[in-house]
């Protein structure tokens, strides 16, 4: 099954679609503007929430260009102050009153006349009229202040580098202003279908990019990623009449709504996978208890857990509706391999293993984890310590592996992982800003989750919800990998919103996991 997902599209590809979707059209591009500067309000406005909440009296600094990104700019920062009547707005037309198409001009005076009296204008000397002369920009309003939010509307995503001195200053002047959230419209102003020739002191540096209708690739590249800080992608329907395909795609949340509906009534334990977790050791005994939390959490009809016999007990005490099979354990606290006919005993009655959290690098736990792979014949999750080389290319069982960075490069290592991977069909979910995952050439982004994740525990939940959706659908590994991301991270978002990014646990992460089903309808 493919994963609910939107394409990736090159800034050329974007520019082909909205030729078609619109042929230049004001009275159709018009109601679409209305949409992509409502739902940036919206998402900025969710996203504040990670920060305290938009201030009732908020100021907000709109820099708005020639084209439709300035419009969107625009109507974003009317429908922020229409839901917040003692907001005000300075807009700053970078190009002059004169420059504004058509549709960005009838934007700015809409907004004008829906908020009178809480917006004013600067005003911006002309662009040179010839190569050689300069021109100076005028400082952003009360420039020495600060503003709760700045939208970035100045360059779309056919501006062609370079930036041209005076925008130059300005973005610099903007970039180092006292500003709560940084929001761009579409792509940072700067970027472009050039990368080669993009000026990295010319972007507008974002807090976040909100792709409207179309993620282009600029925003995916990595060499981007201080400027367009974190991504969010605003659905607007371009793909509803006729899907796109693309190598590259973005996950929506639309791939949780299977798990939002109701459950057969003729339903019952086994019909919703059974998760063995194979982990845990007494130097690292909470990450494999994380897992197992995770795995009760999102729905997994069956969970045993095969951990050092010197935790059973505590842990079964705290999750008693997981079946806590005590291991032999090594001197130094880690599975030993005299345990590995005791597990292999329980390995036929699962529909998927989750193997690694907490494991620790002891030898002799590496080797008995080798063989259990190698004879596994269930669909199974590497995990943390278990992503070892030579464990990764064990045996022939379906996979998913969920890497960090450095335990990517570690895989790497052992060989020509790109046609392992080729070869066994292994889906990796290549953890970090923006989470990868990919099987064969296909190549899927989630884009939700942030900050908050920053700290120890978040991949052994993240390990326990992938677990569960490959219990739950054994033959399609990748929806597992994709369906799992997608919950995690929406539920990460949540967390964030309610609690800010500082002051939480890892675990309560799970607390949010009803909530993010539900968002997704």
């Amino acid at each position: 099954m493919k994963p609910a997902s939107h394409p990736v599209l090159s800034c050329d590809e974007a520019r082909r679609l909205e030729e078609k979707l619109f042929a230049g059209d004001e009275a159709r591009e018009w109601p679409a503007m209305g949409r992509a500067g409502r739902a940036v309000a919206a998402a900025v406005l969710d996203d504040f929430e990670e920060i305290g909440g938009f201030p009732a009296g908020g100021r907000v600094l709109v820099l708005a260009g020639k084209g439709h990104n300035g419009g969107d700019a625009l109507l974003a920062a009317q429908a922020i102050l229409e839901k917040f009547p003692a907001a005000r707005a300075d807009v700053l037309l970078v190009f002059g009153e004169r420059a504004p198409r058509p549709l960005a001009l009838r934007a700015y005076r809409q907004l004008s006349h829906a908020a009178r009296g809480r917006v004013a204008l600067t005003k911006v000397t002309a662009p040179p009229a010839a190569k050689g002369r300069g021109r100076k920009a005028a400082p952003p309003p009360e420039a020495g202040r600060g503003y709760d939010l700045c939208l970035d509307g100045i360059f779309g995503f056919q501006f062609r580098p370079p930036v041209d001195a005076a925008v130059k200053a300005l973005l610099a002047q903007v970039n180092g202003m006292d500003i709560r959230l940084r929001a761009a419209v579409d792509l940072p102003s700067g970027l472009g279908g050039e990368a080669d020739k993009v000026d990295r002191d010319a972007l507008f540096r974002a807090d976040f990019t909100y792709a409207t209708g179309v993620v282009k690739s600029p925003v995916i590249d990595s060499s981007n990623a201080a400027a367009v800080g974190r991504l969010r992608y605003l659905d607007l329907g371009f793909f509803d009449a006729k899907p796109v395909s693309s190598r590259l795609n973005v996950l929506t949340p639309a791939i949780l709504r299977p798990l939002a509906g109701l459950r057969a009534a003729e339903s019952d334990k086994r019909t919703y996978g059974h998760l063995l977790v194979v982990g845990g050791s007494r130097s690292y005994p909470g990450a494999v208890l994380m897992s197992v939390l995770a795995a009760l959490r999102s729905g997994a009809g069956l969970v045993t857990a095969f951990v050092p016999e010197s935790l059973a007990a505590a842990f079964a005490a705290r999750a008693p509706e997981a079946m806590w099979v005590g291991c032999p354990e090594t001197p130094h606290g880690g599975l030993a391999l005299e345990g590995q006919r005791l597990l292999q005993s329980r390995v036929g009655r699962a529909t998927a293993l989750a193997i690694g959290p907490g494991l620790g690098q002891e030898p002799e736990t590496f080797t008995l984890v080798k063989e259990i792979v190698k004879s596994a014949t269930v669909p199974l999750v590497l995990d943390a310590d278990a992503l070892q080389a030579d464990i990764v290319r064990t045996g022939k069982a379906p996979r998913i592996l969920t890497p960090h960075r450095g335990e990517f490069m570690r895989i790497l290592a052992g060989g020509d992982f790109r046609e392992f991977q080729q070869k066994s069909g292994a889906v990796v979910v290549l953890k970090g800003r923006l989470t990868g995952i990919t099987q064969h050439e296909q190549g899927y982004y989630s884009l939700f989750g942030g900050p908050v994740l920053a700290r120890g525990g978040s991949g052994d939940l993240l390990a326990g919800i992938i677990g569960t959706q490959l219990a739950q659908t054994p033959h399609d590994p990748l929806l597992a990998a994709c369906r799992g991301t997608v919950w995690h991270g929406r539920a990460a978002d949540l967390l964030a919103r309610t609690h800010g990014q500082v002051a939480v646990q890892t675990t309560q992460l799970l607390d949010f996991l009803p909530v993010a089903l539900h968002a997704s309808e």
